[in-house]
This record gives C-alpha cells, sequence and structure tokens, in this order.
C-alpha cells in the first residue's frame, strides 16, 4: 500500500464548484445542489483503496448522523479509471449500493475536481461551513488499516460538532492518510 498524505488546503479556502455525473442516477449534481444549511463535506475516495475499504461504513454513519443535522455529503471519484478500471463508473455504482450511501458519489472524469481541492489521496476530507469556507481538512480518524485502532471518525465527527454547537475548530488538524490519487499521465 503507498501511503500518501493529505496536502492541507488553507483553511478559510472557499469551495470549489463542481457539476458531476453520478453513475447510479446518472444525472450531474453540483456543489449547490449537495451543500447542507450549516456545512458541507466533501470526500474524495475510490473503491479500491484498502485506507477508504477501511472506513467505508464509518463514512457512511457520519454521513447518516449529520445529514439530519443540516450538513451535505458528497464523495468524489478522481482516479484514472485506464490504469485502474475498478474505479470506473460501474464498480462505483456497485461500491453506492453495497455500502447504502446515503450521499452522492460522483465521478470526476478529467480529475478538475481534484486539482481544484488540490486532494492528494484516498480518503481525504473537506469540511465547509455554511458560507462554503473551508473550516477542516485532513483524517477521519487515526484508524488505519492493521494498526488496531478502531474506526470512529473522532476528527470529522468533532469538526462537525464544532459547526453544530458554534464552537471554534481545533486548531491541530491531522492529515488524511491513504493511496494516492492516480493521476492521469
Amino acid at each position: 500500500m503507498a501511503r500518501t498524505e493529505s496536502t492541507m488546503l488553507p483553511l478559510g479556502t472557499i469551495a470549489p464548484f463542481f457539476s458531476l455525473q453520478n453513475p447510479l442516477t446518472n444525472s450531474y449534481e453540483s456543489l449547490t445542489d449537495i451543500a447542507g444549511e450549516l456545512g458541507t463535506v466533501v470526500m474524495f475516495i475510490c473503491n479500491h483503496c484498502p485506507f477508504v475499504k477501511h472506513v467505508n461504513h464509518e463514512i457512511v454513519r457520519v454521513a447518516n448522523d449529520y445529514r439530519v443535522l443540516g450538513f451535505g455529503f458528497v464523495a468524489i471519484s478522481s482516479n484514472d479509471i485506464e490504469a485502474y478500471p475498478e474505479d470506473g463508473p460501474r464498480q462505483m455504482r456497485e461500491t453506492a449500493q453495497k455500502y447504502n450511501y446515503s450521499f452522492p458519489y460522483l465521478f470526476d472524469k478529467n480529475q478538475e475536481v481534484a486539482k481544484a481541492y488540490d486532494a492528494a489521496c484516498t480518503p481525504d476530507f473537506y469540511l465547509f461551513d455554511s458560507e462554503l469556507k473551508l473550516v477542516y481538512r485532513g483524517q477521519l480518524d487515526d484508524s488505519r488499516p492493521g494498526n488496531g485502532i478502531p474506526v470512529n471518525g473522532r476528527d470529522l465527527r468533532e469538526a462537525l460538532d464544532n459547526i453544530f454547537n458554534n464552537r471554534p475548530q481545533n486548531k491541530i488538524q491531522k492529515p488524511s492518510l491513504g493511496c494516492g490519487i492516480k493521476w492521469k499521465p
């Protein structure tokens, strides 16, 4: 497993706009469509990465717990599907159904969205406030495949709770660690 850390986009960055295809519905969905009243979580994931597989169930739990509170969630796959066909739209649809994603799982065919977000790895998490300003970026929690730490979404949950309870964000934000995004040549 290649281990790549997230690049930690500067806090305060305005969420780059996107409109991407949802392989489950064959429709296009935009940042505006998925933005939540209180905040929006943008996740870069893929189907094949062991780091994503390790946290997939918790990603679903976090989204289910916080969507009802006014947060929007979206997952985006940006990998080169010629080199990694298991990350293609058909497999994305299967993954979304298998894990019962309650959020759109969008395909970044040209990798432009991943570049705009300076995404580096899967999984990579970004939390924007109600004005779409970045307030948290980094890891879901300290769990990694094989390290024995339970997956609980602690870091992202704390950041969501801070918005919900109108508290300042933790100044210490740890980068995510996962598979590097598979860039096209």
